[in-house]
């Protein structure tokens, strides 16, 4: 999911600037400014997409310079193989959304995530092998959450 992910984000020059970052001693810097990164979560998953502009721009009111999402497996991959980034899934638009806004994104690619989602953001056709054992060694866990990225 990963590469299918930065294949949907790099039409995106606004985002994919030259933009050059670092870290100097303990700080980060960006295009030579020392940068400090004032974060929130905010899950496009969870907010309709008629909502996300005005919802970055209320993070950015609060003094945030960077919003911090979760890309679920689970959403965009209900059925195995068949990934879905249209409409209410489309990743790209939140994160083009965010750099209209003047902010940045933390993106936060599956496989496990920690959000109180179901199963972690697995998807639930992982269940269908008996015995199968998510989040471990498991090939049969393995070899589908590779796919992802």
């Amino acid at each position: 999911m990963l590469k299918r992910l930065l294949l949907l984000l790099l039409p995106l020059p606004a985002l994919l600037s030259a933009a050059e970052f670092k870290v100097e001693g303990n700080a980060f810097v960006l295009e030579g400014e020392p940068f400090q990164i004032r974060s929130g979560e905010m899950h496009y998953s969870r907010v309709p997409r008629g909502e996300w502009r005005n919802r970055i721009r209320m993070a950015k009111a609060m003094g945030l310079n960077t919003v911090s999402t979760y890309v679920f497996w689970n959403y965009h991959e209900t059925k195995r193989g068949e990934f879905d980034f249209s409409g209410e899934k489309d990743v790209a638009e939140f994160v083009k959304l965010l750099g209209e806004e003047g902010m940045k994104a933390i993106v936060r690619p599956c496989p496990y995530v920690c959000a109180e989602w179901d199963l972690g953001g697995l998807p639930a056709w992982l269940l269908a092998e008996p015995g199968v054992q998510l989040r471990s060694t498991d090939p049969r866990f393995l070899e589908p959450a590779k796919e992802t990225g």
